[in-house]
């Protein structure tokens, strides 16, 4: 067993921390089970949580440098210590509430260094708790002093993280350490992280209220003030927009549909197509959807196909978008390209369906 040349009370506190070293390890695996489980339900998406118990090495060594400033092993508290990573910084304070609901608090050592305002603490602004694992979350009869180890919490954002992480591996601490020249420019920087920090946050808040406003104006029925984009075109397919004619297709053979991916159809709709607004989509489907039909009937019409992907409705209405649009074979071709991929078979398959199309009423109008 490794000496550290500790004075009788440092060894006496390392001693028991071997003793507890086991009860740290269940507690690590308590704290991070309960966490997992409560972050999964609230549903938010994390950077990243990590967990450590403090190795007997490390320990040896703060209790060599500030062991006098310690009456028990209790008053250690970052023994066993979990680091919370978020995205954004309402995050953290979602975390916190968590965490709030789950442990008992220490609050009066918790440090919410956020709130020092320090023109240069930007790498430093975490939510540090200290916590306990309630017996009514968590008991074990056989560890019963597990619910009065102390642990600590650390909350910030992956931006706040990777800039602590960068000072501590250049090994920046305060102005009176490093020249001034050094510590303006990181002063600077740490401005400009912090910044970034609130801006994507005010940003990912101004897409939730675009994708909000969306969703009531589509449940409005307001279409055309609706553009056509990623976000949108996701929303309206919820909507199922392409149901009715799918099931007059499937009706031609009594066929069975599988799940096919709708979202390479935007780029046929806004490039090819030219649609803008979800009204411009609403108004091909209205328009062109007898004729769609009709191209349906003429690929199944004689076939005993049973299976359909689900994509085939809005297939057709762009091949017969396409074709009154005057795009021919290279038109309906360039639309496989965009949905598939360009491929030989692309061009069989144009082929095919203007062939089928040719015969059609809509091709003569």
């Amino acid at each position: 067993m490794e000496h550290y040349g500790l004075d009788l009370h440092g060894q006496m506190l390392l001693d028991e921390y071997r003793d507890k070293r086991p009860q740290f390890e269940q507690l690590r695996q308590v704290v991070m089970s309960k966490l997992e489980t409560a972050v999964k339900q609230s549903g938010m998406q994390l950077d990243s949580m990590e967990s450590r118990v403090k190795a007997e090495k490390s320990l040896a060594g703060k209790l060599q440098r500030k062991g006098h400033k310690y009456q028990s092993l209790s008053d250690i508290t970052d023994i066993f210590g979990a680091r919370i990573i978020t995205f954004y910084n309402e995050d953290v304070d979602r975390i916190s509430s968590i965490v709030e609901t789950l442990f008992d608090i220490d609050w009066p050592n918790s440090v919410d260094k956020r709130k020092m305002h320090q023109f240069d603490s930007f790498g430093y602004n975490s939510l540090h708790y200290i916590c306990r694992v309630p017996r009514q979350l968590y008991f074990d009869p056989e560890h019963p002093g597990l619910n009065d180890l102390p642990f600590e919490l650390q909350m910030r954002t992956a931006l706040q993280h990777v800039w602590s992480a960068i000072q501590h591996d250049i090994g920046y601490k305060t102005d009176i350490e490093t020249p001034m020249e050094y510590h303006r420019d990181l002063s600077r920087l740490a401005g400009l992280l912090e910044l970034a920090d609130n801006e994507f946050s005010r940003i990912r808040k101004s897409i939730s209220d675009y994708r909000h406003r969306a969703r009531n104006l589509m449940e409005d029925g307001k279409f055309d003030e609706v553009p056509l984009d990623g976000d949108t075109f996701r929303s309206y397919l919820n909507m199922h927009p392409f149901a009715k004619l799918n099931q007059r297709i499937a009706a031609i053979t009594q066929a069975e549909f599988y799940p096919g991916s709708f979202i390479p159809f935007l780029r046929v709709l806004r490039q090819l197509l030219g649609l803008n607004t979800l009204a411009d989509v609403e108004r091909m489907i209205r328009e062109l959807r007898e004729d769609a039909y009709q191209l349906a009937l003429s690929q199944l019409g004689a076939t005993d196909i049973d299976i359909l992907a689900d994509t085939i409705g809005l297939q057709n209405l762009c091949v017969v978008a396409i074709l009154k649009a005057g795009g021919g074979r290279n038109g309906v071709r360039n639309m496989f390209d965009i949905i598939n991929g360009p491929s030989p078979h692309n061009e069989y398959m144009a082929d095919v369906l203007v062939k089928q199309a040719s015969k059609l009423s809509f091709m003569s109008q």
